[in-house]
């Protein structure tokens, strides 16, 4: 369950310099923010910001930026920021919701896209609302380079299989795919694991991975 309401959680998020503010006004102009042209790549959903500090320290010449909607999360990522001995200049966040991606990215301004969560399912009635649904594979074409990629993870093999299914809907191209993450060892070669995989992992469920492309 998501930490909604931390009395003062968006007063924070607000005022933290990591946090970027009036995002649509970037829009094309991200390469403002970092003060670099170095290739963007995004993570949705991304909790605590765990995988995307390892990435951004790990790859000081690509820009990272994180889009969470809970202000409660959000805050639990920057204070394993403010952690650091070093935050990573690298490495942005942005507070909303992520049908709104189109309204602040360009077409061709990020190089790969990263979904990693666990989604409660089934929840037929919400499919559209699923970050990997046929409606935000269109809404990841809007902003990704020609030859972008998305890489989606989560333990849920039911919302797994939904999703295998709408990506090949919306005319995608599955490059790699894997049932058990870290028993595979080309698919796991260089993957990080976050709290998220390894809560999941050591209760026996299995992380699953695809890699997408858009067909050319």
């Amino acid at each position: 369950m998501r930490l909604r309401n931390i009395p003062g959680a968006r007063d924070v998020i607000a005022g933290h310099e990591a946090v970027i503010k009036e995002e649509k006004q970037w829009k094309g102009r991200w390469d403002q923010v970092f003060e670099n042209d170095h290739p963007i790549r995004l993570e949705i959903g991304m909790g605590k910001g765990q995988f995307l500090m390892q990435m951004a320290l790990q790859n000081p010449d690509i820009n990272y930026i994180g889009i969470e909607r809970y202000s409660s999360v959000l805050l639990r990522a920057l204070e394993r920021m403010n952690a650091l001995e070093e935050a990573p200049s690298n490495l942005r966040f942005v507070c909303m919701d992520a049908s709104g991606i189109g309204e602040v990215f360009e077409k061709g301004e990020v190089d790969r896209i990263y979904l990693n969560f666990s989604d409660p399912w089934p929840k037929a009635r919400h499919a559209k609302r699923r970050l990997t649904s046929t409606a935000y594979w269109e809404r990841y074409d809007g902003i990704l380079k020609e030859d972008g990629t998305v890489e989606f993870k989560t333990d849920n093999r039911e919302l797994f299989d939904f999703s295998l299914e709408q990506v090949v809907e919306a005319g995608w191209e599955v490059k790699a795919c894997t049932f058990d993450l870290h028993n595979d060892e080309k698919m796991n070669q260089n993957n990080i694991m976050t709290e998220y995989e390894e809560k999941f992992s050591s209760k026996g469920n299995p992380i699953c991975k695809l890699i997408a492309e858009r067909k050319r």
